[in-house]
């Protein structure tokens, strides 16, 4: 019989720690990676044939579910007219078009292949709009692994107490700028101390050191900051672009930046990216500028058909009962550890949460650290054992869907109640 341990042991020979993404090691929770057979709706199964509720959602983009039947349909009916062209696609121009008007700060939009290439060619455009080689980040916000983003990025590299990583030149990371993440003050004394900054790129709700939401003001003293200094605000809505709100976080917050970031939602499911932005910084792009980007499979039919289906549905979905219903399911959760004499902070924004085990307040990575993460391991395996799949990671969101009911989160508390500190 097929079974996670024995694909495991062989995975370990084939590929760099047995997974084509770290975190899936599952190290920091003190467990072997499941491995998944199929998923439907809120479930997956591993290939034990055991279902379990999904709260990991591939990260973030099945805010439909799995196997939502109008996306299915959409990529079964792609791939029978061909897997990849090389070549323009209609529903490549009519995600295009569906983007524009759902995202307040898009005026036109490029695809690409995932999260990463999106952060990184914004910033290329950046850099090569303004002529200026500097860039500002937050330490704790994850943009890919560009080797400009692997200082203090968080998530991943938090998980495994990586101090940025072996490969990334000293000279490439002089040129990125960090601050605490909600500290307005220390980004004015940024751009106070240095003349050649392109941009600033945020997480408008940090989603990867643990979800974490801006203080009052802050995305809007970024606004003002940039404006003032001749520098591009660049939002990383990767995680949060079509899941805080149709609109995304800055439709929420009432922000403009001048970039956007998007991925995980718009291909539903399948592996995309995004960048967006005002069309006169857009057309600086080849072929119509000089800053240069490409990709072979950008605008991949299937992944075309699959975002397109995906935000044809999420158009008319109702976004604040599913985050009502979040909020009271993550309220009774916290509350539930916290009777068990767990320190437990609790930090949600729309369908998205996570459970700091520390006192709290959490509004930046320092915060975030504090977090005891023997405490969440513990968590981890006995709500793994009692079939909740959550990220493997102190330092990641919850992330619910329009697919899970009101049974899934009732017994997702009942396991809760059955944990032992």
């Amino acid at each position: 019989m097929t079974d996670s341990a024995s694909l495991f042991e062989k995975a370990r020979k084939l590929i760099p720690g047995g997974v084509n993404s770290p975190v899936r090691a599952c190290r920091s929770v003190g467990c072997d990676p499941l491995f998944i057979a199929s998923a439907a709706g809120s479930k997956v199964a591993t290939v034990e044939g055991r279902e379990m509720i999904d709260y990991v959602m591939s990260w973030g983009p099945m805010l439909l579910g799995h196997c939502h039947p109008d996306v299915t349909a959409a990529i079964h009916a792609a791939a029978d007219k061909g897997a990849s062209y090389g070549a323009p696609c209609p529903d490549e121009v009519g995600l295009a078009q569906a983007v524009v008007e759902a995202v307040p700060g898009i005026e036109m939009v490029r695809m690409v292949n995932s999260g990463t290439e999106a952060t990184m060619s914004a910033v290329r455009l950046a850099r090569g709009v303004t002529g200026r080689s500097k860039i500002v980040k937050f330490e704790g916000c994850y943009h890919g692994h560009s080797d400009a983003f692997l200082a203090a990025a968080g998530s991943g590299l938090a998980t495994f107490c990586i101090p940025g990583t072996p490969g990334v030149p000293a000279d490439t990371v002089r040129h990125t700028l960090l601050a605490p993440y909600n500290d307005l003050n220390a980004v004015k004394g940024l751009f106070a101390a240095n003349k050649d900054i392109a941009c600033v790129i945020v997480e408008p709700v940090a989603g990867n050191m643990g979800l974490v939401p801006p203080a009052l003001g802050f995305l809007e003293g970024l606004r003002e900051v940039t404006a003032q200094n001749g520098a591009l605000l660049i939002f990383d809505e990767v995680i949060s672009g079509f899941r805080m709100a149709y609109g995304g976080a800055q439709s929420v917050f009432g922000i403009d930046p001048d970039l956007t970031c998007l991925g995980k939602i718009i291909g539903g499911g399948l592996p995309v990216g995004a960048y967006g932005g005002k069309r006169h910084i857009m057309e600086r792009i080849a072929p119509c500028g000089e800053v240069y980007q490409a990709g072979t499979l950008s605008g991949n039919p299937l992944a075309m058909a699959a975002g397109l289906a995906t935000l044809g549905t999420l158009k008319n979905a109702d976004y604040a009962g599913l985050a009502g219903r979040t909020k009271a399911f993550a309220e009774e959760l916290a509350a539930i550890l916290r009777d068990k004499g767990a320190p437990v902070w609790l930090n949600q924004a729309g369908s998205l949460f996570t459970l700091f085990f520390c006192e709290g307040p959490v509004t930046n990575f320092e915060d975030a650290k504090k977090s005891d993460t023997t405490l969440f391991a513990t968590y981890y395996q006995q709500m793994r054992a009692a079939g909740i799949f959550l990220a493997p990671s102190a330092f990641e969101c919850v992330f619910t869907s329009f697919a899970h009911t009101e049974d899934d989160f009732a017994r997702t508390l009942d396991a809760a109640r059955r944990v032992k500190f």
